[in-house]
């Protein structure tokens, strides 16, 4: 059996970006309250840190400033993926040197890849990688699905360890949990999905929601794993208003607006995304304070 990097709540962290660049002091604020709240881990640049408009420098130094900030007290992945493998490959080995306990991996956006294409690229990237590979499908934003028996062929590797499946297809999550047994931990990448994919054997999330509720998306998972199936699931539908106005725009648009009006972000992103629309920006803001994430 493969070594799980975690269990329960990956926080998919925003990156703190203003006009001069990242801001260390915030992003540093933002990681020690995500750790004192009890997250279970930190991902670092992914989707939700906006890690496609960020240059490789600040890449490379926002990963290491987590992994150094962290210090050890929760597992730190990195998102490391991108549609040119070489890219992958040498981000991989940063990561792995700057001490990440594991990379994220998604797949290659724009120019694709047939199911052959993806398992060579998955292979050459964990082949490279000291740390655990977890694959990140979200077919919604590359235009490329990782099929179940692709999942299979994966599940062989030593270091690729977990899927991070963002697909939104129960069906499929279950096949492929079904096909790779305990070859491969499986993460729900949907809020609104953590109850159903636990139940098929899901290690637990890498979350948007946990930015601003870090403590009640661990109870979600906590409450499954201890057997309280009905208080988790009671969670996951309590929280579902919140979610889905924090995927009301393309995402990090939301929550990037919702850490900003907690203290840890300026409300600035990088073009094509935008600010939230006023509307829809209020809608979320109510939320927020009825959860208690704002006064």
């Amino acid at each position: 059996m493969k070594k799980t990097v975690f269990e329960g709540v990956a926080t998919a962290l925003i990156t703190p970006l203003d006009e001069n660049g990242v801001n260390y002091e915030l992003f540093g604020k933002l990681v020690d309250w995500q750790i004192e709240k009890g997250i279970n881990a930190l991902v670092v640049c992914g989707t939700t840190g906006e890690s496609s408009t960020l240059t490789d420098e600040e890449h490379k130094e926002a990963i290491k400033f987590v992994v150094d900030k962290s210090a050890g007290r929760v597992p730190v992945i990195a998102g490391t993926g991108s549609n040119d493998t070489d890219y992958a490959l040498d981000l991989t080995d940063y990561a792995c040197k700057a001490g990440a306990d594991g990379v994220l991996v998604v797949t290659p956006y724009y120019n694709k890849a047939t199911q052959k294409g993806l398992i060579k690229m998955f292979s050459q990237i964990a082949d490279k990688s000291t740390a655990p590979v977890i694959l990140y499908n979200v077919p919604s934003r590359t235009g490329v699905n990782i099929t179940p028996k692709t999942c299979l062929a994966l599940s062989e590797h030593p270091n690729i360890s977990a899927i991070k499946e963002a697909s939104g297809n129960i069906s499929q999550i279950a096949e492929i949990a079904s096909l790779v047994g305990d070859k491969m931990d499986i993460y729900s990448g949907n809020d609104d999905q953590i109850v159903p994919i636990m139940s098929l054997g899901g290690k637990g999330v890498i979350s948007v929601l946990s930015n601003v509720l870090p403590k009640e998306t661990v109870a979600i998972c906590d409450n499954f794993r201890a057997g309280n199936i009905k208080e988790s699931a009671k969670l996951q539908l309590e929280f579902l208003p919140l979610i889905n106005a924090l995927f009301s725009e393309v995402n990090p648009i939301p929550v990037k607006a919702a850490m900003a009006k907690m203290g840890f972000c300026k409300n600035f992103l990088r073009l094509p995304l935008t600010e939230m629309e006023e509307e829809n920006a209020n809608k979320l803001y109510e939320l927020m304070k009825k959860f208690g994430a704002i006064n």
